[in-house]
């Protein structure tokens, strides 16, 4: 099914003998610029997000010491760059069965279900997508770093839905411009709590870490230790007491959509960190209320699933777009709102 015959004790030495990229950098020229800024500029496969990574990891040293981003680089310093291999050997493959929506010697692109975290982290070691795309492949790029080889872009663990995966290192550069550049689109569907004022609406409002909620983001004042987020919302279909909005992301922050729509009154249904465990309306009787919440739970996180993907090729520059169809359970629960929509 995977196209791989090895087990994955071999596959697990193999990946344990590859050696990190090791890259030597004299200053000549460019006094006075940040050094991540330098590294992207010598190393054009590497862009300066991801050299900042690296710097953070403490993978690229001056002289033999480490140091900051913003440390502005001097003739005759001599940098060394260390780029983790393609896939880190502390990652245990697992054949997980994914839904592989379109593959090439670049790119993957998988419907990632709901309940699947995006890549390893404290609390999520095994099971992730990339735990499963190991197992179907060991070409994945290193410029994520050691715990996130191949990840372009994340979906939160209970979001389902489309997302690119990069076999190498020049894909996942290409990649990562086109979604600051905006040449990516990636679109959502949620399911929202409440009947919106607004047909379409722009919500321009920073994201940082929650000053008390150290596990929650939300919205802070300016001024405040926040990164600047927008989303673009419009409505597609209105459910009496439910809005079913289009979300598209000019940022990419922690758990953007869903505070952006929490932040405006209208949480995202199933959400159990921004408040999407309302009750029903009164007009809903308790049979009704009881099947709801039987379909709620069946959801197991929150009504928001990333259905539609679009960017360049990053060998070919073809425009590839791609869908994917609402999971089961949020089409059940949407179907049953609609059948009881005066």
């Amino acid at each position: 099914m995977f196209g791989e015959t090895s087990s994955l004790l071999s596959r697990a030495l193999y990946l344990w003998a590859m050696e990190p990229r090791i890259e030597i950098l004299e200053v000549t020229d460019h006094a006075g610029e940040r050094i991540d800024a330098y590294i992207a500029e010598r190393m054009p496969d590497l862009s300066r997000s991801a050299a900042g990574r690296l710097i953070d990891e403490g993978l690229v040293t001056v002289g033999g010491a480490p140091v900051k981003a913003k440390y502005k680089i001097k003739p005759g310093d001599v940098i060394r760059v260390e780029v983790p291999p393609p896939a880190p050997a502390h990652i245990s493959a697992e054949e997980i069965p994914l839904e592989i929506i379109y593959e090439d010697s670049d790119i993957i692109v998988v419907n990632k279900p709901r309940g699947m975290t995006t890549h390893p982290a404290p609390g999520a070691p095994a099971g992730t997508l990339v735990n499963a795309l190991l197992a179907r492949t060991a070409d994945l790029s290193g410029v994520g770093g050691v715990q996130r080889p191949g990840i372009v872009h994340r979906l939160d663990k209970d979001t389902s839905g489309l997302i690119v995966v990069a076999k190498n290192d020049a894909a996942h550069v290409n990649l990562q411009a086109q979604i600051q550049r905006r040449t990516a689109e990636r679109k959502y569907l949620a399911l929202v709590w409440g009947d919106t004022k607004f047909e379409k609406a722009i919500v321009d409002a920073p994201i940082g870490r929650h000053p008390v909620h150290r596990q929650k983001m939300a919205v802070i004042a300016e001024g405040g230790r926040a990164r600047a987020a927008v989303t673009d919302l419009t409505v597609v279909e209105r459910l009496d007491g439910f809005t079913l909005l289009e979300a598209s992301l000019r940022t990419g922050r922690t758990h953007q959509i869903r505070v952006h729509c929490a932040y405006i009154g209208h949480p995202v249904v199933g959400d159990p960190i921004y408040g999407g465990r309302r009750s029903l309306p009164g007009r809903f009787g308790p049979l009704a209320r009881a099947e709801f919440e039987r379909l709620l739970a069946a959801l197991a996180g929150q009504a928001l699933h990333a259905y539609r993907l679009s960017f360049d090729h990053p060998r070919t520059g073809e425009r590839l777009e791609f869908e994917a169809p609402l999971p089961h359970d949020m089409q059940t629960l949407i179907d049953w709102i609609r059948a009881h929509t005066r």
